[in-house]
């Protein structure tokens, strides 16, 4: 299946690494210092936003006197101790870039998180070589699900959008692949489930465990 594209793009957290339950810890704590409780609709108000949007978001919703770099630096310093000693790779998804690599296709990284974390996330599972670019959601002019992030990603690659197989965990990802005329497979996340109606509705194929495609 795979070999019929010219390129492959991932999404970072929840399709490489498992990482979304950690943000989630992250928001928890970072809300409680304000005396406000984590949302239940949160997850599904800022999914696909960039650091700078949803700290935009953070801002406006919860009425914080901080401003939006002091918020971002914040979640930041949270997520780095983590980032550095505790994220670890989805299964069998080592296995599936090594694969890739191997058929000489150009594979590049289209995500929300801050370029720091997600190449310290890269680094830290020694992944940084599978891929010929990292564009994140800071480096264009609007989040997922917006097309711009994976356009990007296309253009640095040098390959036609309709060339590029997308991998993504998240409605807001999907809808950008698509929006960007790419094909796009699903990867099952437990903190998209609420979304998975609509994912499953949007995407060209859905899998629930990378070793189906090995």
């Amino acid at each position: 299946m795979i070999r019929g594209f010219k390129g492959v793009i991932f999404d970072l957290d929840g399709t490489i690494i498992d990482s979304l339950g950690m943000w989630e810890a992250v928001d928890r704590v970072y809300l409680e210092r304000f005396d406000h409780s984590l949302p239940g609709d949160l997850q599904r108000a800022i999914e696909g936003m960039s650091f700078h949007e949803t700290a935009l978001y953070f801002k406006e919703r919860f009425s914080l006197k901080d401003e939006v770099e002091v918020i971002k630096k914040d979640w930041h310093d949270l997520a780095w101790k983590y980032y550095e000693n505790e994220v670890s790779t989805k299964e069998h998804v080592v296995d599936l870039l090594k694969s890739i690599k191997a058929m000489g296709i150009p594979m590049a990284i289209a995500t929300s998180n801050s370029r720091e974390l997600a190449t310290l996330a890269l680094k830290r599972n020694h992944l940084e070589e599978c891929f010929e670019t990292v564009v994140t959601s800071g480096d264009v002019a609007r989040g997922k699900p917006a097309p711009d992030v994976f356009l990007e990603a296309a253009r640095q690659i040098r390959v036609p959008p309709h060339q590029c197989l997308v991998f993504e965990d998240t409605f807001a990802g999907v809808l950008g692949a698509k929006a960007a005329g790419m094909t796009v497979y699903a990867v099952y996340e437990k903190y998209s489930e609420d979304f998975l109606e609509e994912i499953l509705k949007n995407s060209d194929g859905y899998i629930r465990h990378y070793k189906e495609l090995l």
